[in-house]
């Protein structure tokens, strides 16, 4: 007889690879499907770097669980010896009564976060990369940097492996269905049983919902690394990792100079993809969009184009996540649609998917992430 684990993961991004990884070494036994040999380029989770942030503008509400995601990126870093991410400092940039200045200062002093609100002037003073518009201001804080996501995903992988889970690459999954308490998994090669299915995948979520009709909508956004024209200026020690809303409502975020590179790219200006069928070859026009911004403000970075890739975002319509119980299928739990800003929760993620399986509860708030507010009520 074929064996039925105790919990089945499908997906090994960000948010799959963690929870296997976290799974795995609760001791319980588990499986992870994947379509591709991850960490790969296909999805959301590649691209050499991600921003971690504290005083995050998106909502206060963040700002908890990602303090247990620094907490779970250190522990993961303890235990493995690997460095995962970097500490560079970071300033969001704009108006001081735009979306991301007052977004990052409600968080900062909802939660007594360490921060500094700095004029235009002392931007540029204590940041030479940096060129503000004169009536922009910038909240800095200390604790922002860089996570290396590609490292991040082969050491939760390797950690999983470790403890016992069993890794399944280029193993395309066609369907599933729950049936006595269980969830049977239809792939490529056979059948997979579990007594739990977590669904972590991304830009793939919307064919696996099964009759859970969430508004999910694929983004293609081009990132872009651009070798700088004034290096000197940019190092990680001089230039911290950066968001700018540039015009109302429209942001860029870039890196400092890693690799002999900077990177730049427009967040939640893409255009809607299949992830099946997405164009990988970025246009003159998306790049020169990337370039303006980056041009009037930080003018030492547009240099020669080294590379561009394309990242998929899965978006819902309020751009905050989805961590919920399928609404048919208790033993189902949907952890997807991170709209272009989880990569940095992955950890403490992975962490709450393993209460949520092995205890059915978490400490952890998840109100904001339920399935139901977008679903219509059963009359």
């Amino acid at each position: 007889m074929s064996r039925t684990y105790d919990v089945a993961v499908l997906g090994l991004g960000a948010m799959g690879s963690a929870a296997l990884c976290h799974l795995a070494r609760a001791g319980l036994s588990v499986v992870g499907l994947e379509q591709f040999v991850s960490p790969h380029a296909q999805g959301s989770s590649h691209g050499g770097s991600r921003i971690i942030r504290e005083a995050y503008f998106e909502d206060p509400r963040y700002v908890p669980l990602v303090h247990r995601a620094y907490e779970e990126w250190d522990r993961l870093e303890r235990d493995t010896g690997q460095q995962l991410r970097r500490t560079t400092g970071g300033v969001m940039i704009g108006p001081e009564a735009g979306v991301l200045v007052a977004g990052a200062l409600a968080s900062a002093r909802t939660h007594g976060l360490q921060y500094e609100l700095l004029g235009a002037a002392e931007l540029q003073r204590r940041f030479p990369a940096f060129h503000p518009a004169d009536d922009m201001v910038g909240v800095w804080e200390p604790r922002a940097g860089v996570l290396f996501p590609e490292r991040c995903i082969t050491t939760h992988l390797e950690l999983a492996t470790r403890a016992g889970a069993a890794v399944r690459s280029l193993e395309t999954v066609r369907s599933w269905r729950a049936r006595s308490g269980a969830v049977e998994i239809s792939t490529a090669r056979g059948t997979v049983r579990a007594g739990q299915l977590v669904l972590a995948c991304g830009a793939w979520m919307p064919g696996f919902l099964d009759g859970a009709e969430l508004p999910l909508a694929v983004e293609r956004v081009v990132q872009a690394w651009f070798e700088p024209v004034s290096p000197e200026a940019l190092v990680p020690e001089r230039c911290p990792v950066t968001i700018w809303e540039y015009a109302p409502g429209r942001f860029y975020y870039a890196f400092p100079l890693l690799d002999g590179a900077v990177k730049a790219a427009l967040h939640h200006q893409g255009t809607p993809a299949d992830p099946e069928r997405v164009r990988s070859e970025p246009e003159p026009a998306e790049l020169e969009r990337i370039r303006e911004p980056l041009r009037r403000h930080m003018p030492d970075a547009d240099g020669p184009l080294r590379e561009a890739r394309v990242c998929l975002y899965t978006n819902t319509p309020d751009e905050h996540f989805v961590i919920d119980r399928h609404p048919a299928h208790n033993q189902v739990l949907i952890v997807s649609a991170c709209s272009g800003h989880g990569f940095k929760f992955s950890s403490a993620i992975g962490a709450i998917v393993t209460e949520l399986v092995r205890d059915g509860t978490t400490s952890a708030d998840l109100a904001m992430f339920g399935a139901g507010r977008f679903l219509k009520p059963v009359p």
